[in-house]
């Protein structure tokens, strides 16, 4: 299991590539916690970054620790692509409870803002910051991996982030429908790419909100479910 975390406000962080040498400045996205606190991981400044050479399942997400009201939940681990190709790893600390927390300050307010995509792990996080806004709590990895992507859940709903390069296929959705309905859960779709014309029809026979990830990280909805879906939030 990933170590608890807690996590603060975030810091910038200068990281250099191992492989081509080039140094990158580093912001990590905030991410909401179900109490309104934003949060983001707390980054070593002596430790280096580290290549990516494989994916580990249990790797990709970290247990993280809001000081502020003491939930703990999962988040994607943090990561950097550089130019050249590499993808890393970027090095993280473990923090005290911040002063605020320990004299019992109240939590910020519930506004979220949109989370840059540059990685696979920004899209989660993106997707996993709005289906805060929109009311679902206790958002945690899924316990069964996608045909494409990362799927998360939520109480009641299973998601499935797609940051692949190529438009969502029908049976990419059909399949999504198909694991939620073994949860007893409604389920929603982001993809980066946009879908094929098929699959949105897929979507709408089966009642599948489809949205698109813009690279600010803002999701756009894509039929009228998931349009009615960011107008009346969770249920």
């Amino acid at each position: 299991m990933p170590g608890v975390l807690e996590w603060a406000m975030p810091e910038s962080l200068s990281v250099r590539c191992p492989a081509c040498r080039r140094e990158q400045l580093y912001e990590p996205p905030v991410c909401p916690c179900a109490c309104g606190a934003h949060l983001a991981p707390p980054l070593d400044p002596h430790a280096p970054a580290t290549p990516v050479t494989h994916r580990s399942w249990d790797d990709e997400w970290v247990t993280v620790h809001c000081a502020a009201c003491g939930r703990d939940s999962e988040w994607p681990r943090p990561e950097l692509g550089c130019p050249c190709g590499t993808v890393l790893l970027l090095p993280m600390a473990r923090t005290e409870a911040g002063e605020a927390a320990r004299r019992g300050a109240p939590a910020a307010p519930r506004t979220f803002g949109p989370v840059t995509i540059r990685t696979a792990r920004d899209a989660v996080t993106a997707a996993a910051v709005y289906l805060r806004r929109l009311g679902y709590r206790d958002i945690r990895r899924a316990d069964q991996r996608p045909t494409a992507g990362i799927g998360i859940a939520a109480h009641g709903l299973l998601a499935q982030v797609d940051p692949t390069v190529g438009p969502a296929s029908p049976r990419d959705v059909e399949c999504l429908w198909l694991t939620a309905m073994t949860e007893s859960a409604d389920c929603v779709y982001f993809s980066l790419a946009g879908y094929a014309p098929e699959a949105r029809t897929t979507a709408d026979s089966l009642g599948v909100p489809l949205f698109v990830l813009d690279l600010t990280g803002t999701p756009r909805p894509v039929n009228d479910l998931a349009a009615d879906l960011d107008a009346t939030g969770a249920r």
